[in-house]
């Protein structure tokens, strides 16, 4: 067949593919970058350190460690309330500090009165709640995206010490930025936390992936551009078209674009 029959052939085809394009909406999206929340997405709290914690607070104080939500807001809070120049933290070497002030508080609220402030040095040098463990999919998850070469990012409500808590369990080499809202100063579902991570990697939201285990935090990205899914790993929330139970769902959806 001659160059001069086969050329309108290819153009009746691109032709016909763009007007299939335009009635049905199947267009193939080309990702570029994608971004994960870190607890309870990429990470869980490590029971090992879990159990330390609570061994050596015993051990110090005399009492069980109770600490549910309300307490340590209660805690965080009052530390907050000093004015100190480590406060608010926007280091790793502020945020040690902080928690060495929110265990000492901790000690005495649970009738500590001897030594406090080198027992709560100890709890938060040694046990430091940066102990994280990767889900079982997490490290193959993000080796598929990073082979494939797309830029990859953190956005997390956390301290500043987000990449160190990922360098301790070898996830950061995945990484080339780390979004924390204690540096950011908001965060999530505001708008400023995503773009701020948007415009560190210079990309565009639409050209983006997101994954996270808080649906408001996952719907707040959606309405940035993002293509972003709800991770609910124990299935007690709603299920929508944006829902996953696992991160090899993302490569599912990817695969299948």
């Amino acid at each position: 067949m001659r160059k001069e029959e086969i050329l309108p052939i290819f153009k009746s085809y691109y032709v016909y593919r763009e007007n299939m394009i335009k009635k049905t909406g199947e267009y193939m999206r080309e990702f570029k970058a994608i971004f994960f929340d870190r607890d309870n997405t990429l990470t869980k709290n490590n029971p090992e350190m879990d159990l330390e914690l609570h061994r050596r607070y015993k051990e110090l104080s005399k009492v069980d460690l109770n600490i549910p939500y309300k307490r340590f807001i209660k805690f965080f809070n009052k530390v907050m309330e000093q004015d100190k120049p480590y406060i608010p933290y926007k280091t790793i070497e502020d945020e040690l500090l902080f928690f060495i002030d929110f265990y000492e508080l901790l000690l005495i609220d649970d009738g500590v009165t001897e030594d406090v402030r080198n027992k709560a040095n100890y709890l938060g040098e040694k046990l430091w709640y940066v102990y994280k463990k990767p889900f079982e999919e997490t490290v193959e998850v993000l080796e598929y995206f990073f082979n494939k070469g797309y830029i990859m990012g953190v956005i997390s409500d956390c301290p500043p010490s987000l990449k160190y808590s990922l360098e301790l369990i070898g996830l950061s080499k995945f990484f080339t930025s780390f979004t924390a809202s204690s540096i950011v100063g908001v965060g999530k579902p505001n708008p400023i936390i995503y773009q701020y991570a948007l415009d560190v990697e210079g990309v565009k939201a639409e050209d983006c992936l997101y994954v996270d285990d808080t649906l408001d935090e996952a719907d707040g990205a959606r309405s940035m551009g993002f293509t972003s899914f709800h991770i609910d790993r124990k299935g007690n929330q709603n299920k929508t078209e944006w829902t996953i139970s696992n991160l090899k769902e993302i490569i599912e959806f990817v695969e299948s674009q």
